[in-house]
């Protein structure tokens, strides 16, 4: 089948992805002091390796206070740009796109893994900067009940804060990312700021919907001025909320983050209460494409979509609909790392290995010419004809 949407290439600035397919940044709490170890190697490795186009690395700190556990990525100092800069250079030995997402987790710092009980960590004696690794937020004001109260940001905090945020993009450009993504949504620093649930300041930076915007509007000048012109800055939105913050003003936002150098909006929700607005309906098969839907039609900017997108079939469809210009494949990727091969099988794209490497793709495309791939229309055949898998 020819014209597969997914599988077509796509040109951001100077950036050119391979397919459609992206891999987010999903945390995996396994930095040590904020390093990355040989699992986040293997982790973006086997992603890239697996034939997506571009490959986003976890939520990557841009301070000491910001990180949400303590195995959060750090790249608040230069020593990180080497051991952050081995992560790309795999990526692109496999012909995909490199990129990073950096964060700040605002009040919903200082936590335990969530498979640990999720929830606010006790005091640890390993953890020598406890107390400098204080919760900070725009107002002090808990996520919860069970979260502790954050110290509310000075305005001289909150505009270094926007400088730490300047830095950290020019350390991702000196580490070699070719794309960056600024993480505004699921109830950390940013959404903080946007929402007018957890921002009761009294300055520039809180209360009409404009001073709310005011801090991501500023972090993406400040990270403009350090990440080249030819390289993509997206920003991910809780573009759907349940706490002062919907599609309408998400809307405004990306126009005027459009405006000031971005260029694609990653479209989630939830985050800034434990009750996400999303789960009060059904939970189905593209539940939040609708978002990036809205958000590309009316601010008129690209998107990438998420939400329990499962088949191939299924993300070609989001394409051919225009909803989306990107599609972001999570948890699905997680159970089968070579999604995007099994996707171009089962589309019928032509050449359907030619985005893994030959290590593996070779092997399967001889067996491929004999007609034993995975494809489902080959399996009964395959079955029929030999009485065994081969």
């Amino acid at each position: 089948m020819s014209g597969i949407q997914l599988f077509s290439p796509l040109s951001v600035r100077d950036v050119t992805l391979r397919n459609r397919i992206v891999v987010p940044p999903m945390h995996q709490y396994s930095a040590v002091k904020g390093f990355p170890t040989d699992w986040h190697l293997m982790n973006a490795g086997k992603f890239a390796a697996g034939g997506a186009g571009l490959v986003i690395v976890e939520s990557t700190k841009v301070e000491r206070r910001g990180c949400g556990t303590v195995g959060d990525l750090g790249i608040w100092d230069d020593k990180f740009i080497a051991p952050l800069g081995r992560l790309v250079k795999f990526i692109h030995e496999q012909n995909a796109v490199a990129g990073i997402q950096l964060g700040h987790s605002g009040r919903k710092a200082r936590a335990n893994r969530p498979w640990e009980g999720d929830g606010p960590l006790t005091r640890r004696p390993e953890i020598e900067d406890w107390d400098a690794w204080t919760p900070v937020a725009p107002s002090a004001i808990a996520h919860s009940e069970k979260w502790p109260v954050p110290r509310a940001l000075g305005t001289a905090e909150v505009k270094d804060l926007v400088e730490a945020w300047g830095q950290a993009g020019r350390r991702a450009h000196e580490a070699g990312f070719d794309v960056l993504e600024l993480h505004g949504a699921h109830g950390y620093l940013v959404h903080e700021f946007l929402s007018e649930r957890s921002n009761q300041r009294d300055d520039a930076y809180g209360g009409s919907e404009l001073n709310r915007m005011r801090f991501l509007i500023e972090v993406t000048e400040a990270v403009r001025k350090h990440w080249p012109a030819g390289k993509p800055l997206f920003v991910r939105l809780s573009v759907e909320d349940n706490a002062g913050w919907g599609p309408e003003q998400s809307v405004k936002l990306a126009t005027i983050l459009k405006g000031k150098g971005v260029d694609v909006i990653d479209c989630s929700s939830g985050g800034i209460t434990d009750v996400a607005p999303i789960l009060g309906k059904e939970i189905k098969y593209n539940y939040q494409v609708p978002l990036s839907d809205y958000v590309k039609h009316h601010a008129d900017i690209m998107t990438m979509a998420v939400g329990l997108i499962i088949h191939g079939d299924q993300a070609e469809q989001i394409l051919r609909r225009g909803q989306a210009d990107l599609i972001a494949v999570g948890r699905e990727i997680l159970n089968n790392p070579n999604w995007p091969m099994d996707a171009a099988l089962k589309l019928g794209v032509e050449g359907p290995f030619r985005n893994v490497p030959p290590q593996f793709g070779y092997w399967l495309g001889t067996r491929d010419k004999r007609g034993f791939g995975t494809r489902p229309s080959t399996w009964q055949t395959g079955l029929e004809e030999t009485g065994k898998l081969l």
